[in-house]
């Protein structure tokens, strides 16, 4: 079989309940939909640490981010291990990453593996960025998402023809403040986008890590987030419904502008006979809560934070309108995209190809169980350092004492904390059964499953 092209779309905190294909509540997505239905979806796909930059690093280079060195936000990526592109750049493909890098830049930290790149430093700014194409800035006038996609479009039009390539277009959007393009700020204008389920969440019946969040919708979004002053003589919930209203649009104006930009280089793919050889990718570095629970933001190992969409297209292997449920992670894209080239994975690597899971085969030895950790205390949203296994019924999460007092009044936990989730039973994560005689079988059986793929996955701290 002949080697495929590799378009691999990103955004930044798009959570898979704001796709259409995933049954999405709330918007419409139909390009992004186009890939789903013309491919498969996956519906357990999960990150292993909920957080920009440490997915970032784990996607690019195939390792946990206490492997790779990212457990942080903060921590640069040191360009000199193994990455996927690097290995599909020496195998014969032309590679390119045009977009949101986030990882870090100068020195070590810059894109490497690529024969062009052209990033956002930093976070990046949604009117008139500031980018870095090869090493010098540049200043370009537009909205963030048209260019990103304006250079990707470029770079496939001027790329060497004579060999496969593997383009990712990384997307800023739709990453905090939200700040939609001027051909959607007045999307959903005139609705009122419900509000989940979960919305008023007390956080009882779980350790403390959910109370001591901070990231609630009512208390923790600001002037910058909603843009506008807080209206006088409404109650608290009426304040909360305000503020939710006011984040939900912008978030998903500006998945509607991301949406009719994939929709643009789908076109172009397909007016360029490119369609039919390309294996086309869309998903996100992590999840987001979406009013889910009250809160913004990710970071928890809680299902809204925790899972990533990824639909993928490949109509020489790919059956359209397929879906599946095995858990898949972004430790795993690396070896997938490697596989797909044909090529030779580095032995670093700790994920595996889904390949065939793709092609609809059932792989017998398949993973049962994921692994996820998250690190970054104190930071800005103060949640817990924690651990934890995900199987397709149950989740237990360990909150453990680490690091130190912030001036911001964040303070670590005295006491190791424990969380387990029936995930058949309880869905939302609203009741930790833990303490539940019921499941105590449960908890020591899944203690010793955790201590096993913590081990395998070489985290020895």
């Amino acid at each position: 079989m002949r080697r495929p092209n590799i378009l691999f779309i990103m955004s930044d905190d798009h959570a898979a309940h704001a796709i259409s294909a995933y049954k999405s509540r709330i918007n419409k997505t139909p390009n992004i939909d186009r890939i789903a239905n013309e491919g498969m979806i996956f519906d357990n796909c999960f990150c292993t640490n909920s957080i920009c930059a440490p997915s970032r690093a784990t996607i690019i280079s195939g390792t946990h981010t206490h492997i790779n060195g990212v457990t942080k936000l903060n921590i640069p990526f040191d360009g000199r291990q193994p990455t996927f592109p690097k290995i599909l750049s020496e195998g014969g493909y032309t590679t390119a990453m045009i977009g949101k890098w986030h990882l870090g830049h100068g020195g070590n930290s810059d894109p490497t593996g690529f024969d062009y790149w052209n990033v956002l430093p930093g976070q990046g700014e949604y009117f008139d960025p500031v980018m870095i194409e090869m090493g010098e800035k540049k200043k370009l006038s537009g909205y963030v998402t048209d260019i990103i996609t304006d250079l990707s479009i470029n770079w496939l039009e001027n790329r060497d023809k004579s060999k496969p390539f593997m383009l990712m277009c990384h997307h800023k959007a739709p990453h905090r403040p939200w700040i939609p393009d001027k051909a959607h700020e007045d999307m959903y204008e005139n609705e009122d986008i419900p509000e989940p389920e979960t919305f008023n969440d007390n956080y009882e019946n779980r350790s403390s890590a959910a109370k001591e969040a901070w990231m609630r919708v009512d208390k923790d979004l600001n002037f910058y987030d909603v843009k506008q002053q807080e209206p006088t003589g409404l109650s608290d919930a009426q304040l909360k419904s305000w503020k939710y209203q006011r984040y939900i649009k912008d978030y998903l104006r500006c998945i509607a502008s991301i949406d009719d930009n994939v929709g643009r280089i789908l076109d172009y793919l397909e007016d360029n006979n490119l369609y039919e050889d390309t294996v086309v990718v869309y998903t996100s570095d992590q999840g987001f809560f979406l009013g889910d629970h009250g809160w913004f933001d990710k970071r928890l190992m809680y299902e809204e934070s925790l899972r990533m969409p990824f639909v993928m297209r490949y109509p020489r292997m790919i059956k359209p309108g397929s879906r599946s449920d095995e858990i898949v992670l972004n430790l795993d894209f690396a070896q997938t995209f490697i596989d797909f080239a044909q090529l030779d994975a580095d032995p670093v690597m700790q994920g595996r190809s889904f390949k065939k899971i793709a092609a609809g085969e059932n792989v017998d030895d398949w993973r049962k169980s994921m692994y996820y950790r998250y690190y970054d205390f104190p930071s800005m949203h103060n949640v817990y350092p924690h651990y934890g296994i995900r199987t397709k019924k149950y989740k237990l999460i360990c909150y453990y004492p680490a690091g130190e007092s912030s001036e911001e009044g964040m303070k670590p936990l005295r006491d190791i904390e424990w969380e387990l989730f029936d995930l058949e039973k309880d869905p939302q994560e609203m009741h930790s059964v833990y303490f539940d005689e019921h499941y105590k079988d449960v908890v020591d059986k899944l203690k010793k499953e955790l201590a096993a793929i913590k081990y395998e996955a070489k985290d020895f701290d």
